[in-house]
């Protein structure tokens, strides 16, 4: 939402300004300004203790300066447009104050504001370009293996995603499962099942995305998305991932004098900058969702501070006034998805979304969908209430086979720091109908949830909700449920929660949770629950797998209805993979299992084995050098293979990854190019970053004549051949050269003349010798 809080005048400083190195009036007579003579002027302006960088011509007569409407204009002066052409005397401006500096030719002007009329400054988020992405060709294989041992059954189980990529062809992917079991020691049986299939464009700068394959409908609020095969052409944000798509809080107020202000969202800084004169603007992007309150200091060129507070409700549910979101599907719904490959109906499907900000504060939307024998269309719309929160509204009209039906849908929300409350109430009439409800459950006749919370420093978090549910003729289900936390120094914490079903007084269940954070990373949680008439009690005692890796493992014990079980586990994360095996009991029922998880990536001509990869990566090139450091975003990620290759991940599509390489490492016969390049890959695809390293021959020579003398400062060194680099000779007759060969000839010019030297580069690994002393031998006279 945009809200510009009526602070102007709480702003603006009104009256008399502190003196300045100029006199503030002019004299009248004197040295300063004649009072019978007229005189031309050329003056550079000062306006409100801020230079102009305007020189604009003035008159001095009657003991004052005088102007012209349209140097006033030039100036910022509100004058109307009917302005007479005369000479306008300073002096007679209300509020205005002048010092003319004769010596200097300057002239500073002081007004109120009230007087101006400045361009407003917009300061805070600026829009920022989105870095242009690529991806490099190259083939990604994703596994997870996971296997299981009981006294009943066995099973494997095989999870696979492939997928292609390169240049602007787009991303290909496919994924399946694969599962082979058996059942007390019997055959094994196994099946292999499609998932999903598709190739995806991206177009970067409209932020559009096509996809061909299996795919989805879109999905607002108030309807319901599908599975089909087929085409699916729309908006993508994601692809500016740094353009901001909700309405920014504005605030806005102005000076009279260059000042510096500071924003603060819940007394945290959000922007700090200098403003020049006149009014201006900050937009900011609150990292927080709900009603909030701003605070802005400004503090003037004299060190006066002003503070002041200003409400304000942010949500990213809307979208910025202009902005549009759409999304076009046609094609063949997927029917029994995870249990057959190629399933889809034979009856063609189309669906289309629209969203649009009419402002700031309003957002509509609209939706279609159908088939031969289905027509569904419905509208909705967001409306900001301001600090008081958002209300949101929907209608939907169905018809098929000459039945009619309707949906209508309204919901509110509110939300600060501490409290939260909201309502959403859906319900349908007659025979509504969509696509879903030929594939799958018709739509809930009712459908209505609400939540208040509240949350406080000394007492905890507190909340209760409510949520109604009735589909076509089956039983009205209720439920009310009430939660409490609190988290206590830190380190340890309570939790209760209730369920009960309003419809049924024996239908409830209660749970109360400890945790308690030991040293190491380990975690103590103990728990007890009751549902309906079981009564369940656990201990569970973890220490987590490290995100850098590492080691990690849990032991759980638990104990309800005459029945023990437990369970231990050991989980271990690496570069390449990650592995998770345990043992436990539960019902008498003896069972093991083990799972692994990782991804092999073909790029560079080259094979990569690493940890699961869900989105962006990169494959960094040192040109062959191997053992170079790699850093991602300041931090430590890797070092070059053998071939000056190492994949780098996860990275963040769309978005700048700093990659750089630590040059401190570095043997000293290195040269080297960028340190620190920004890899931008495009989604679920890697790129390729190139680092230039090279291993030169380097070495400092030094160089004397035949009498044992250093050659002179500043003679001039020339390899023959190969490079032909040029040098010149230092103190002590040393010189550096960092492109020889196993064998060199140079040529030297000195004030007496030319002479040369052979010598052998010496074989001396990451190290640059030093060689000499080397005789220069004077050419023959022809």
């Amino acid at each position: 939402m945009r809200w510009i809080p009526p602070v102007a005048e709480a702003l603006l400083v009104a009256g008399c300004l502190p003196a300045t190195a100029w006199a503030l009036e002019p004299p009248a007579a004197g040295p300063g300004i004649a009072t019978s003579v007229e005189v031309p002027l050329f003056l550079d302006v000062r306006l409100n203790q801020q230079d102009t960088g305007k020189v604009l011509p003035f008159v001095q007569r009657e003991g004052g300066l005088w102007a012209a409407p349209d140097t006033l204009r030039q100036l910022g002066f509100a004058l109307p447009a009917d302005q007479p052409a005369d000479l306008v005397d300073l002096r007679t401006l209300s509020g205005v104050r002048i010092a003319y500096d004769v010596a200097m030719q300057k002239v500073a002007i002081d007004a109120p504001l009230a007087l101006l009329s400045l361009e407003a400054t917009m300061l805070g988020t600026a829009g920022v370009a989105a870095p242009p992405a690529s991806n490099s060709p190259g083939l990604l294989l994703n596994y997870n293996l996971f296997g299981n041992h009981d006294q009943v059954s066995d099973n494997a189980t095989g999870y696979l995603e492939l997928r292609a990529f390169g240049g602007n062809a787009g991303v290909l992917s496919t994924s399946l499962v694969s599962r082979t079991y058996r059942f007390d020691g019997g055959d094994w049986r196994g099946d292999t099942v499609r998932l999903d299939s598709s190739w995806q464009w991206s177009f970067q700068d409209r932020m559009t995305t096509l996809v061909v394959g299996d795919t989805y409908t879109g999905n607002l609020g108030w309807t319901r998305a599908v599975r089909l095969g087929g085409v699916r052409f729309g908006r993508d944000f994601s692809l500016q991932p740094y353009r901001t798509t909700s309405p920014l809080p504005m605030f806005a107020g102005e000076v009279v004098v260059p000042s510096e202000v500071e924003l603060y969202i819940n007394g945290i800084r959000q922007y700090a900058g200098e403003v020049p004169v006149g009014p201006f603007r900050i937009n900011s992007q609150p990292s927080i969702n709900g009603a909030g309150n701003a605070q802005l200091v400004i503090r003037d060129a004299f060190g006066a501070v002003r503070t002041v507070n200003v409400p304000f409700y942010s949500t990213p549910n809307l979208l910025s006034a202009g902005l549009s979101d759409w999304s076009v599907v046609m094609g063949m719904v997927r029917e029994d998805y995870g249990v057959r490959s190629f399933s889809y109906a034979d009856r063609p499907v189309g669906s289309a979304d629209y969203r649009r900000g009419i402002s700031d504060r309003l957002t509509v939307e609209a939706h279609a969908e159908g088939s031969d024998t289905l027509a569904n269309a419905g509208v909705g719309a967001l409306w900001s209430l301001g600090a008081a929160g958002v209300i949101g509204a929907s209608y939907a009209h169905s018809e098929q086979h000459g039945r009619t039906g309707e949906q209508a849908g309204l919901a509110y929300n509110w939300t600060n720091s501490r409290f939260t409350f909201s309502i959403d109430s859906r319900r349908t009439h007659g025979d509504y109908r969509d696509i879903a409800s030929s594939y799958g459950f018709e739509p809930a006749r009712i459908s209505e949830r609400g939540l208040a919370g509240w949350n406080s420093d000394r007492l905890g978090s507190f909340g209760v909700s409510y949520a109604r549910l009735q589909q076509l003729e089956e039983e009205d289900d209720r439920y009310g449920s009430a939660y409490w936390s609190h988290s206590f120094g830190g380190r340890w914490s309570l939790s209760f929660n209730y369920n009960q079903n309003l419809d049924d007084n024996d239908d409830r269940s209660f749970f109360l949770g400890f945790s308690l954070s030991l040293d190491s990373g380990r975690m103590l949680n103990v728990s007890g629950q009751r549902n309906g008439n079981r009564d369940v009690a656990s201990i569970d005692l973890t220490k987590a797998v490290p995100g850098d890796g590492g080691f990690g493992w849990r032991l759980r014990a638990d104990h309800g209805e005459g029945d023990t079980g437990g369970l231990a586990e050991l989980g271990w994360l690496g570069r390449h993979a990650q592995l998770y095996g345990g043992l436990g009991n539960s019902g008498g029922n003896t069972y093991s299992y083990a799972s692994g998880s990782g991804s092999l990536v073909l790029m560079e001509y080259q094979v990569f084995a690493a940890r699961s990869i869900s989105d962006a990566f990169a494959v960094v090139s040192t040109s062959g050098v191997g053992g170079v450091p790699v850093k991602l975003e300041n931090r430590p990620i890797g070092v070059t293979n053998e071939k000056g290759l190492l994949l780098v991940t996860p990275l963040n599509a769309w978005q700048r990854n700093l990659l750089a390489i630590d040059p401190m490492d570095l043997p000293a016969n290195m040269r080297l190019g960028k340190v620190e390049m920004n890899a931008t890959p495009t989604d679920r695809a890697g790129t390729a970053v190139r680092f230039d390293v090279e291993r030169v021959r380097a070495a400092l020579l030094v160089l004397q004549d035949h009498a044992g003398q250093p050659l002179p400062l500043g003679s001039r060194v020339q390899l023959i051949g190969g490079s032909a680099q040029q040098a010149l000779v230092g103190y002590d007759g040393e010189t550096y050269l960092d492109t020889l060969e196993t064998r060199n000839t140079m040529e030297v010019t000195t004030t007496q003349g030319r002479c040369r030297i052979h010598f052998d580069y010496p074989a001396v690994p990451d190290a640059i010798p030093r060689i000499g002393p080397l005789t220069c031998t004077p050419e023959k006279q022809p």
